[in-house]
């Protein structure tokens, strides 16, 4: 089946105008929020419109929002049943059944799947029934954290036997290598911002004023899920470090997750609970406001057991607020940031080295100016939407890019 890929999309794909007929299998899909649910929705709406066929999960405000698509999308009840052995075996045999039915009836070119399992598979099933190419997209956490053995020969099957593969970074191109894949399947397609949407604030004093910060307040956003690996909780150890040294600091955590009560006692115990604002899931227009009136943006990351961060989307999204980030060193940030050039990246798991970072943004004020204005020039250079877009269609077409 290899090159299958290459010869569709010259047949079918010689514009972006000439659309091939994807059917598309994934349980990631807005109109829930995350970094994979948005890169699906508006990589497809680019490169796809009727022809194209969704599948995926039915969630609350499904309806008003499949409406606005341009693709025809299918949704589905995918629920895990603890009696089942294993529990999402009814998640397979209703996306195995839906796609089967679809492939039968509507002249697809590709089938593409948004994750291995159980998308991947189910992909694999229906591509080998209809003999179409099949491309599956790869996120890094997928491969570090499936590590049961069943899981992880299923992953590694599966992975081995698609026609090409979408890595979201470097990182995780080298974990796909590492389970026997061919490097000529592996392409790297950065995920995708919505540059029109964040954007730099052209008076940032006026909205900090609105949003009654303190002039002399220095605020350090932090977005994400709350969990360990993110090393939010470095950061509020840090805090305390940066009040010796006189930075008057406050840490914005937006986000929800598990990890909620252990920020709150970490902020507590380290005296620090009056600078941390935990504020949860926010509006899309707030989440831009304090994008916008932070002075650094921190997620500095550190693997946790085999939790890591595949990429880590918010940095960008930072850069393209001209907020300048602080990474970790591990997972696939190092295509996210450049340390030195777009922000700073250092080791998340010692508090030290978060202080030390934090203080520099704060305090060295050419450096932090010289880091927001690469970071912005580099998110539009090479992480807009379009961009995504076309790099995933010149793939499709045969093309490669540096």
């Amino acid at each position: 089946m290899r090159g299958q890929l290459q010869q569709h999309g010259e047949r079918t794909m010689k514009t972006l105008e000439a659309r091939p007929r994807y059917l598309v299998i994934t349980e990631k899909f807005p109109p829930r929020k995350g970094g994979s649910n948005t890169t699906f929705e508006e990589v497809y709406k680019r490169i796809g419109d009727g022809g194209t066929h969704i599948v995926t999960a039915d969630q609350p405000g499904a309806a008003a929002f499949d409406c606005q698509s341009p693709n025809t999308i299918h949704r589905l009840k995918l629920e895990r049943h603890p009696w089942l052995r294993p529990e999402s075996l009814a998640i397979y045999g209703r996306l195995l059944m839906k796609s089967l039915r679809l492939s039968l009836t509507h002249p697809f070119d590709e089938i593409h799947c948004g994750r291995v399992l159980s998308e991947g598979f189910v992909g694999w099933v229906v591509s080998r029934l209809r003999r179409l190419p099949l491309l599956i997209y790869a996120h890094g956490e997928e491969i570090t954290t499936w590590r049961t053995p069943a899981k992880y020969r299923l992953m590694r099957f599966t992975y081995r036997r698609a026609d090409a593969l979408l890595a979201n970074s470097r990182f995780t191109r080298d974990l796909l290598l590492e389970m026997g894949v061919a490097r000529e399947k592996i392409h790297v397609v950065y995920p995708g911002v919505d540059l029109d949407f964040f954007r730099p604030c052209p008076d940032k004093k006026r909205l900090r004023k609105r949003m009654a910060l303190e002039n002399g307040e220095r605020i350090i956003l932090s977005v994400g899920r709350l969990t360990r690996r993110k090393g939010f909780h470095q950061v509020i150890q840090a805090l305390p470090v940066l009040m010796e040294r006189g930075v008057n600091a406050t840490h914005v955590v937006v986000g929800i997750g598990p990890d909620e009560n252990f920020l709150r006692e970490t902020a507590a115990r380290c005296g620090v609970a009056d600078r941390v604002r935990l504020l949860g899931a926010v509006p899309n227009q707030e989440l831009l406001f304090w994008y916008q009136a932070a002075d650094a943006f921190a997620m500095p990351n550190y693997d946790v057991g085999n939790d890591t961060e595949g990429f880590g989307k918010v940095y960008v999204e930072a850069s393209a607020c001209k907020t300048p980030p602080i990474a970790g060193l591990t997972g696939g940030t190092g295509d996210a940031v450049i340390h030195e050039v777009t922000g700073l990246r250092v080791d998340g798991s010692c508090v030290s080295a978060v202080a030390e970072a934090l203080y520099r943004l704060l305090t060295d004020m050419r450096l932090n100016q010289t880091l927001a204005q690469q970071g912005y020039e580099r998110a539009h250079r090479e992480f807009s939407w379009d961009v995504s877009a076309r790099r995933t269609a010149a793939l499709l077409n045969g093309r490669k890019w540096t």
